[in-house]
């Protein structure tokens, strides 16, 4: 009961300090005009050349849409576990207290990545709000992936030489022994989920993605008794719960990469301490989903000159057919909570 209590009660108030943030957010993103000013004036990391995001801020709305709407979600998540330290040291006498989530042998790292993530997505989001000098289409692909790799490279030698990590867990078979070669396989997991950043394109699609995808990695590690990943977990899913509030169609903001790449990189640490690395395909099916998709379609193009589907990533694809947004969104979430039950079935089964 207690864990549960850890769990919820940090939750709710996540949940609310959010939608306190929010309006405060939104005030300042609307007075500094934090919106894109050229449409298809970056591409992502897949196509420099922006052809796989060629309708995202397609119209004269997404262009007076603000931007680093993934703020309120790194307020509420900070302000939340600040304050339950706060409470534990302060009134309880215990910084490892009961209502304390913040614990070095759970979720330090998850949110260093969390931090990490967000300010190189600051850095991009700014960039591209300003839209002037060497970097005026937001920070170069090239940057970011150095600052991926350099972080991914640091994060997969912790889990090696300070964790003891050297294999992981495959479905259907057991433990897999991978040696050093462990933190080359961190690195290309870690690029490939940060990859997924093409999902955020649909007023409500990689919130309400991302909100089952971290709801069912709590759930997971509280089934496992680690209760402070599982708190962090249900930490941010109430963050994004906030930031959706404002985010559902039509969208007062947007998440953008200041958002997405804490999201991302948190997603990752947390797969690993959870030991459901490989069942991330499942239980993010619909990031992994856009991805592939979107390499094949790159792949088609450039080989055969021939697209398989009218534009990628595949959500507008679905849009380009007659898809209402709404309707796209809401089957996305609907396909994000089945993949997620199903890897929470993995999991606790033990497959």
């Amino acid at each position: 009961m207690l864990e549960l209590v850890k769990v919820l009660i940090p939750w709710i108030v996540s949940f609310f300090s959010g939608l306190v943030f929010a309006p405060i957010v939104l005030l300042y993103l609307y007075k500094f005009k934090a919106w894109r000013r050229d449409v298809n004036s970056k591409g992502t990391i897949l196509d420099e050349s922006g052809e796989i995001s060629k309708i995202i801020n397609k119209n004269d709305k997404d262009l007076k849409t603000p931007r680093m709407g993934g703020l309120v979600i790194i307020f509420s998540v900070v302000f939340t576990i600040v304050i339950f330290w706060l409470i534990s040291f302060g009134l309880l006498g215990n910084p490892s207290g009961s209502l304390d989530i913040l614990s070095r042998k759970e979720t330090w790292l998850p949110l260093a990545a969390f931090l990490a993530g967000a300010l190189v997505g600051l850095f991009d989001d700014y960039f591209t709000i300003r839209n002037s000098g060497k970097f005026s289409k937001g920070l170069p692909l090239k940057y970011r992936l150095v600052f991926v790799a350099i972080f991914a490279s640091f994060a997969g030698w912790w889990f090696h030489v300070k964790l003891g990590f050297d294999s992981v867990m495959v479905p259907f078979w057991g433990d897999f022994y991978l040696g050093s070669f462990f933190i080359i396989f961190f690195i290309l997991v870690f690029t490939s989920v940060f990859a997924t950043s093409n999902i955020d394109g649909l007023d409500g699609l990689s919130g309400g993605i991302m909100a089952v995808i971290y709801a069912t990695m709590g759930f997971i590690a509280l089934f496992q008794d680690k209760v402070d990943i599982s708190a962090f977990a249900f930490v941010v899913v109430g963050g994004i719960l906030a930031f959706l509030w404002y985010n559902i169609p039509p969208a007062k903001f947007y998440m953008t990469e200041v958002g997405y790449n804490a999201l991302s990189f948190a997603l990752v640490i947390i797969a690993f301490m959870t030991d459901t690395v490989l069942l991330l395909p499942i239980i993010a099916f619909p990031l992994f989903m856009t991805l592939l998709t979107t390499i094949i379609q790159i792949l088609s193009i450039r080989i055969f000159k021939k697209r398989i589907w009218k534009i990628t990533p595949i959500h507008h694809h679905f849009e380009a057919i007659g898809w209402e947004v709404p309707q796209i969104v809401m089957r996305y979430w609907i396909v994000s909570i089945i993949f997620g039950i199903l890897g929470l079935v993995l999991t606790i089964t033990g497959i």
